[in-house]
């Protein structure tokens, strides 16, 4: 088997096991993507070439880029080794790759003397405490999270988090649009 072949091979199977892993069906992906059923089965099958004209709205359909339905995989994808950023009273740690739809990341709080300004953003999070205490600040409210809880939160309402009593550590997962939020303040 060629190279090429191999590469195509990958990506039909991906086409396929993210159409499955999603719950659709043949004919809801059709609907989705204009294309009709049996055009997508003979894509997965192998019984058709790879065309952008198929690819294309195949791919967004699916929420992926063709360069995930392409790659190729090495052991070098496997172990993400983290580079801390530090910013204020926070240190972070990337603990997913930048292209998934959600991105995980450690969080170091320092306690402040200043409470922090909350933020308004479109998006969802998520967050455990690995280590310390934090007080979430939602809107009003005042919510203290401890050691081995977890939070979850729309972010539009006015959101924040600070260390209580000592540094606290926790591992945070949102959507892509809490990463534009999170990552580049």
């Amino acid at each position: 088997m060629s190279p090429s072949t191999d590469v195509e091979a990958l990506a039909r199977a991906r086409l396929r096991s993210l159409r499955t892993t999603l719950g659709y069906s043949l004919e809801e992906l059709a609907a989705r993507t204009h294309l009709s059923p049996s055009t997508i089965s003979r894509v997965e099958t192998g019984r058709r070439t790879l065309g952008l004209d198929v690819l294309v709205p195949l791919a967004q359909a699916l929420g992926v880029s063709l360069d995930a339905l392409f790659e190729t995989p090495g052991d070098e994808d496997v172990v993400i080794r983290p580079a801390p950023h530090s910013s204020g009273g926070q240190t972070t740690w990337p603990l997913s790759r930048p292209d998934g739809r959600t991105i995980a990341m450690k969080m170091r709080v320092e306690p402040s003397r200043s409470r922090p300004d909350q933020r308004v953003h479109p998006g969802h999070d998520w967050f455990v405490v690995i280590e310390g205490r934090v007080r979430l600040r939602l809107g009003d409210r005042e919510i203290e999270v401890d050691t081995g809880e977890a939070a979850e939160f729309s972010t539009m309402t006015p959101h924040a988090v600070e260390a209580v009593g000592g540094p606290a550590e926790l591992i945070m997962i949102f959507d892509r649009e809490g990463q534009r939020a999170h990552v580049h303040q």
